[in-house]
């Protein structure tokens, strides 16, 4: 029961905080379901438990990986750094009473807790650029070794921390550490798995596809405005900026596409609400309410270029993970650098337009540049690594009969229901 103040070290419980981060963790949690049904609606209707499955498993294998090691590697230790130390590993040293040291505001479990939901949908992200075409098997030591040797490193080297903290590189929720990583890991992952062998790949269902983006939208709120930690003004800064963003994206998005294409079309509205969102995801809590709209406005317009370009070029990242999280991460966490300001957030920093010159604005274009360049690079090797130990790629036949039946044995539904 949170009924009476713990004092630790001179830190007194927030129980206000506490029970507001309690909440913020669970609407994160949400979204890795929302993901599977954003995916799974998107899905041709034989692949639909695939790529559910690919949200899932990480659920799971995720919180063994971070109660055993990934915690302790991302915040324990290793300042100024790559990586942390195996300190904490199996939480070793934490107890029920024991508060996080960032504020000493909320429990250590709960901070566990929330940086873990991140942990699981961040590489689930990557799934929709290969759905149809992955073994399960391969995925499954993906997902294991791209969480230990890319995303642990730049969560310790942004906000354990580490390397990039102490050079000055901010990223508020992750649009470096989520979102670019998971976006270029993508493009890679196309680029090597290869295209799917049918083209005429149609979405199975659009209403669990609305679904899917209305839950992704309602935990993205305790995505970014629990990203403060705490309850306070920048709370509410973060929860509005990234309401207003996702707004303004979406329909900047609808206007272009219904322009070019003469019909307004509800897959690309909710594909532009989810390019908002990553996209105000580094910036919630660093830039002041009016650059929310800016922000968002650019990325339903330039989200939506990089998927035509996608196109143009013939890379068959199916669902758009790259166009919409990794050049949605990389804008906003461009745009950190001209938007920010100190007198909106001490923690931040100062852009372009707050008389911080372009110091701020070079870091945040190095780092994320740096990040998608290194995701890129390393997954590719690593899908190559990977297919010497299990295919990667399901056979032609597989992908053809569908991985729901050839790889699962089951059915998203019953014969004659679509």
């Amino acid at each position: 029961m949170l009924n009476s103040i713990l004092l630790q070290a001179g830190s007194v419980l927030d129980t206000g905080s506490t029970g507001f981060m309690l909440l913020a963790t669970s609407l994160v949690m949400l979204m890795t379901p929302g993901l599977a049904f954003f995916y799974g609606g998107l899905a041709t209707k034989r692949n639909i438990l695939a790529i559910m499955i690919q949200s899932f498993v990480s659920l799971g294998w995720t919180t063994v990986l971070w109660v055993f090691f990934g915690y302790s590697l991302c915040f324990s230790g290793g300042e100024g750094g790559i990586i942390g130390n195996f300190d904490k590993a199996f939480l070793t040293g934490i107890s029920m009473d024991t508060l996080w040291a960032g504020n000493g505001k909320i429990p250590e479990f709960v901070f566990i807790a929330y940086q873990m939901m991140f942990a699981i949908i961040t590489p689930a992200l990557i799934t929709g650029a290969f759905v149809n075409r992955v073994t399960f098997k391969s995925y499954f030591i993906f997902l294991t070794v791209w969480q230990v040797l890319v995303y642990y490193p730049f969560v310790h080297m942004i906000w354990g921390g580490g390397l990039l903290a102490q050079w000055g590189v901010i990223d508020f929720a992750g649009g470096i550490v989520v979102h670019a990583t998971a976006g270029f890991a993508a493009l890679a992952s196309v680029f090597y798995v290869g295209a799917r062998v049918d083209k005429n790949s149609t979405p199975n269902s659009i209403p669990l596809v609305a679904i899917g983006s209305g839950l992704l939208w309602f935990g993205w709120y305790g995505f970014n405005a629990g990203s403060e930690v705490q309850v306070d003004f920048i709370t509410s800064l973060a929860f509005i900026n990234t309401d207003i963003a996702a707004s303004f994206a979406t329909i900047a998005w609808l206007a272009v596409e219904w322009s070019r294409e003469r019909k307004p079309k509800f897959v690309g509205l909710l594909t532009g609400s989810i390019a908002g969102l990553a996209t105000i995801t580094p910036c919630a809590g660093y830039v002041p309410i009016w650059a929310s709209p800016i922000i968002g406005t650019a990325a339903g317009l330039v989200c939506y270029m990089a998927v035509q370009l996608k196109n143009k070029m013939k890379w068959d990242d199916a669902l758009d993970v790259w166009g919409v999280h990794g050049v949605g991460g990389i804008l906003g966490s461009i745009l950190i650098g001209v938007f920010a300001s100190k007198a909106i957030n001490p923690a931040g920093a100062d852009g372009l337009l707050f008389g911080g010159g372009g110091t701020l604005l070079f870091k945040q274009i190095a780092a994320v540049v740096g990040a998608s360049a290194y995701a890129f690079g390393f997954t590719y090797l690593m899908l190559v690594i990977i297919n010497q130990i299990t295919p990667v790629r399901v056979s032609e036949s597989d992908e053809m009969l569908g991985l729901d039946n050839s790889l699962h044995g089951e059915k998203a539904y019953d014969e004659g229901a679509l």
